[in-house]
C-alpha cells in the first residue's frame, strides 16, 4: 500500500482534510483561552445546537471519535452554516482545551474573548488551506 493509501486510509470518514499539528495545537490554545476568557460550548449535542444557531465562530472536532456517527453530521452542517471547523488528532486534547480531564468528541467557541485575534488568523490559514 502507498503512503497515500495508508493515510487515506487512517483518516476516519468524516475527515474531509488534514490539518497540520502546528494548527492544530494553535486552535486547542485559543480553545482554552475562549473558555476562560469568553465562552464555548463542548460535546457533540451542545456543539451541534450552537452551529445551527449560527453562534460558532469555530467547531473543532476530534479524528479519534468511535462511533464515527456520533461527529459525522458535524462538518456537513459547518459547511451549509459557512462555520469554520478543523481536526484535532486527539479527543482527549480537545477535552483538556475544554477543562475537562476526559475526551471530547467536538467543541465550538461562541464568544472568542481574548482569544479573539488567533482566531481570526486560524480562520485565514483554513480558508487558504481548504477547497
Amino acid at each position: 500500500m502507498s503512503e497515500e493509501e495508508e493515510k487515506a486510509k487512517s483518516m476516519s470518514a468524516y475527515v474531509k482534510f488534514e490539518v497540520p499539528e502546528e494548527l492544530q495545537s494553535k486552535s486547542l490554545e485559543a480553545l482554552d483561552l475562549a473558555r476562560t476568557t469568553g465562552s464555548v460550548k463542548k460535546g457533540t449535542n451542545e456543539t451541534t445546537k450552537t452551529i445551527e444557531r449560527g453562534m460558532a465562530k469555530l467547531v473543532l472536532i476530534g479524528e479519534d471519535v468511535t462511533p464515527v456517527e456520533i461527529v459525522m453530521h458535524i462538518p456537513p452542517l459547518c459547511e451549509e452554516k459557512g462555520t469554520p471547523y478543523l481536526y484535532v488528532k486527539r479527543q482527549k486534547d480537545l477535552g483538556a482545551a475544554c477543562g475537562i480531564n476526559k475526551g471530547c468528541a467536538s467543541a465550538a467557541v461562541v464568544d472568542p474573548g481574548r482569544a479573539g485575534e488567533v482566531i481570526e488568523g486560524i480562520i485565514g490559514e483554513l480558508k487558504r488551506m481548504k477547497v
